[in-house]
């Protein structure tokens, strides 16, 4: 009866060690303790992996030893391991299987979080990929900005101006560095003139020698009245430097004067094109009515000539034929003169309908550069926004 109870032990300890995943437990002919010592083997090294325990029947001392190192806190000999000890090995191995199951658990939980962690990374990466590309998009589109100002800038003329003004500019700052540096060379002075001054002083409070130090004293005023004048004629030198620089830069309009002189000009212009349309309307209609006149003349000669000379050329028949012939020959005249003018009614009509085709392309031009401008104005807009939002 005793047997029958062991066998069920150490059955209820293999079955609880092919539950905690030791497959080998009911699978295998080996002994019973091999199994034991096996399993509780495979265990420790799942709980360790570091664990340097051979799995087979031999490594019982470790296994007991690798129980303390676990700090497992039921005690467990290398005799209970070979003879099946059941009461001994059932609550080790208890331990062990809930010790696994939370330490799977733990695993499990450090996987889920290292993948929602990775997730997170994803999504930071991604962010970031979308900001750079937002960013990217801002610097290309300011760098268009900048070429098409640039552009403008080249294209109205204001880049020969800029170059003018520049080394003007660039002369005024160099004159206001030297400005800089020559007050800090009489802050310099000024120090070491007042050692000089302290040290005078200091021998006369200690009753120097009177000549001497007057004579010391005449040297030093003499010397000093040299580099006073020396450094007012510098800086005199220096003053009309700056002041004639300043006169070129006042003569250079600023962007005022320039908008004032543009707004003058187009005035200007208007009015002469203005007064060029009207003169040409006048010099047009002073042609046209010069031209009538002289074939009104032409016409009025012609029939006083057919008059005059009717009567006579009617009583003969050469009189007559030569009269047909003068007629015909006006006709022809009169009609090669119609043709002239109107090759020239169809040449100014010609003109006329090229001007309007050009005034059409010009309307739709200036609607097309308006509503770039207008687009241009709401993006800078938007820009300007979302620079000071991002601030």
């Amino acid at each position: 009866m005793e047997s029958l109870d062991k066998i069920s032990s150490v059955d209820k300890i293999l079955d609880l060690l092919s539950t905690v995943g030791y497959v080998d437990a009911t699978g295998s002919d080996a002994p019973p303790s091999q199994k034991i010592a096996a399993g509780l083997s495979w265990i420790i090294a799942a709980l360790n992996p570091n664990s340097n325990i051979i799995h087979d029947e031999n490594n019982t001392h470790y296994i007991e030893e690798s129980l303390k190192l676990i700090e497992c806190p039921h005690p467990l000999q290398q005799t209970h391991i070979q003879n099946c000890d059941a009461d001994a090995l059932f609550p080790v191995i208890q331990w062990f299987a809930s010790r696994l199951k939370s330490t799977q658990e733990q695993c499990v939980s450090e996987v889920l979080r290292d993948e929602e962690t990775i997730e997170e990374e994803d999504e930071v990466k991604t962010t970031l990929i979308n900001k750079l590309d937002e960013l990217n998009q801002r610097k290309t589109n300011v760098v268009e900005q900048l070429d098409e100002l640039r552009a403008r800038i080249n294209k109205e003329g204001v880049d020969s101006a800029v170059q003018k003004f520049y080394p003007f500019i660039m002369s005024m700052k160099n004159l206001e560095r030297k400005e800089n540096s020559f007050l800090f060379n009489r802050d310099s002075k000024h120090s070491e003139l007042q050692a000089e001054i302290s040290e005078l002083e200091r021998k006369i409070a200690n009753d120097y020698d009177s000549k001497s130090l007057t004579d010391e004293l005449h040297h030093s005023f003499r010397e000093s009245l040299e580099r006073v004048d020396l450094m007012k004629k510098e800086h005199a030198a220096r003053l009309r430097d700056v002041v004639a620089v300043r006169r070129q830069i006042d003569d250079l309009p600023c962007q005022s004067e320039i908008v004032q002189y543009e707004h003058r000009l187009s005035e200007l212009y208007a009015q002469i094109q203005g007064k060029h349309r009207q003169t040409r309307k006048y010099y047009s209609t002073y042609n046209a009515l010069l031209e009538i006149k002289e074939l009104m003349l032409k016409e009025t000669s012609l029939l006083n000539s057919i008059i005059s000379q009717f009567q006579e050329a009617f009583n003969s028949a050469d009189g007559r034929i030569k009269i047909v012939h003068s007629m015909e020959g006006i006709v022809k005249g009169s009609q090669q003169k119609l043709e002239k003018v109107q090759l020239g009614f169809q040449e100014e009509e010609r003109i006329c309908n090229d001007l309007k085709d050009r005034y059409a392309a010009a309307i739709g031009e200036q609607k097309r550069c308006y509503s770039l401008m207008k687009a241009f104005q709401e993006k800078c807009s938007k820009e300007k926004l979302r620079g000071q939002s991002s601030r």
